[in-house]
């Protein structure tokens, strides 16, 4: 199935797009069954589509959850869940299920933040490396082959080792929304729309998919 996907001038749309979508479906899930649950991945995409959001939510029936998170200290920078925290400081009710990373023994705290997942996600968002790695799935780390956990540990990548849903959970979903932005994700963007399931990106199920990306990432003038 092709992968749909809408471009847009530059992040700022992306985001605001991104936010639409997230409002639709969010609506969409407290109708069907009175919540909405929503995974998240990191980066700067996705805290300024949360800003486009104020407002537009039922918060109070929403549970956020993360795609991946480092293994680092509450509070630190490198955390996900510090600028999560951040970017929705004016939502107030929302419910955000953090990846316990600063667990004594990770690889348990993943079995737990598995059985808290919800059968389906909702939506999940999703980014995507110029690797092609999307959550913390990257080229080349065994975790890649998890078939029998939704959440697993990664290697150290980028100086952090990871904690990440893996393809299982993802390929699940409801709905996906990658956003995509900056023109170092040309050939990666390529490759996805392709399905190539050589990156990580690939292996994620188009069937539910909305791709929105700026005109760099789409490669278009």
């Amino acid at each position: 199935m092709a992968l749909e996907i809408e471009i847009l001038p530059n992040a700022a749309a992306v985001a605001e797009r991104g936010a639409q979508i997230v409002a639709q479906r969010a609506r969409a899930a407290v109708a069907a069954h009175g919540r909405f649950n929503f995974a998240v991945s990191g980066g700067r995409t996705p805290w300024a589509m949360f800003a486009c959001l104020a407002g537009k939510m039922p918060w109070e029936k929403v549970t956020i959850f993360q795609v991946d998170e480092r293994i680092a200290p509450d509070g630190d920078p490198d955390r996900n869940l510090t600028h999560l925290r951040a970017s929705l400081a004016p939502a107030g009710a929302v419910e955000i299920r953090a990846m316990p990373v600063a667990a004594h023994e990770l690889d348990a705290a993943a079995a737990e933040y598995a059985a808290t997942l919800p059968d389906a996600l909702d939506l999940v968002h999703l980014g995507l490396g110029p690797d092609g790695h999307t959550a913390s799935l990257v080229p080349g780390d065994p975790v890649l082959d998890v078939a029998d956990r939704d959440v697993a540990l990664t290697r150290p990548y980028q100086g952090h080792q990871r904690m990440t849903l893996t393809f299982p959970a993802l390929n699940r979903a409801r709905g996906v929304l990658w956003l995509v932005t900056g023109k170092d994700k040309v050939e990666a963007l390529r490759r996805l729309r392709a399905g190539d399931s050589s990156i990580p990106g690939g292996r994620i199920s188009s069937e539910h998919a909305i791709v929105v990306a700026d005109v760099a990432a789409a490669g278009s003038k």
